[in-house]
């Protein structure tokens, strides 16, 4: 993790070294959820609840989903990014360096404007806890935090599956964005809105059910949930990790260098 951190510095100083191109993309990736955010309000300001769930607390549903997802694109942007690697033939220097090809990517590249991103969201994730009935206890507060780490590391997960599938395709498949992005989009909303199948896709294969759904089924008290077995589900978002790093590892062994 030293490692880790040293290149986390490096990045982040030569991003700084212009100052002012950082601070309007932080502006910019501040209006990237805005715009969804108010298409949000006024959806519930035309028709005042969806299936059950008010307004603020399917702000809490997008707050939580957008943090973790904009947490994974600024510290996990490398594996996003790591086709272009294998077609370079630029991962071949990755493998002769005595350090786990994981750290590396993981270090490759970070996205620090995507703080603008997480600051608004941040500020939707308070305003929309204070509106909301809820006898705050500690048990919830911890599972809001859990709910939102964990969600980063489901991401994280996605992404490291979508790069893997480039050991054997070379190129990163677009379909891939189908549960990284399209992950994102549905999982701003309370996942009893969907159909059947997709809850179950959600919930049994890619965890984001159990990391968000019901958890906040938990903290709102809703259909009777008051087991505090409900707020360590979160912590499904790691296992979910395992099989994606296994994939990873399966896909380095069988790695061929492009030539290139």
């Amino acid at each position: 993790m030293k490692l880790y951190f040293k290149y986390m510095l490096l990045l982040f100083k030569s991003q700084m070294q212009y100052r002012a191109s950082f601070l309007l993309l932080i502006v910019g990736q501040c209006l990237t959820p805005f715009t969804t955010f108010a298409g949000l309000y006024f959806m519930f300001d035309r028709f005042g609840m969806v299936k059950g769930w008010s307004f603020y607390e399917v702000a809490l549903c997008f707050a939580v989903t957008n943090i973790a997802f904009s947490i994974t694109e600024c510290f996990a942007r490398g594996f996003d990014t790591f086709s272009s690697l294998v077609v370079s033939g630029d991962f071949d220097r990755l493998l002769v360096r005595p350090r786990s090809t994981v750290i590396q990517v993981f270090g490759s590249k970070f996205e620090f404007a995507r703080i603008g991103r997480l600051f608004l969201c941040a500020i939707v994730l308070a305003w929309s806890c204070m509106h909301i009935s809820v006898d705050w206890s500690i048990l919830k507060m911890v599972t809001l935090v859990l709910m939102i780490i964990s969600g980063a590391v489901i991401f994280t997960g996605i992404f490291i599956l979508t790069a893997a599938i480039s050991f054997w395709t070379v190129q990163g498949l677009e379909i891939a964005n189908i549960f990284t992005d399209g992950g994102r989009e549905m999982n701003q909303y309370p996942l009893n809105i969907y159909h059947i199948w997709v809850r179950r896709l959600f919930t049994f294969i890619i965890p984001f059910g159990c990391v968000n759904y019901l958890p906040l089924n938990y903290i709102l008290e809703r259909d009777g949930i008051n087991n505090s077995l409900y707020a360590f589900l979160p912590l499904t978002g790691f296992l979910f990790l395992i099989p994606c790093l296994l994939v990873w590892h399966i896909g380095v062994r069988h790695y061929r260098s492009t030539g290139s």
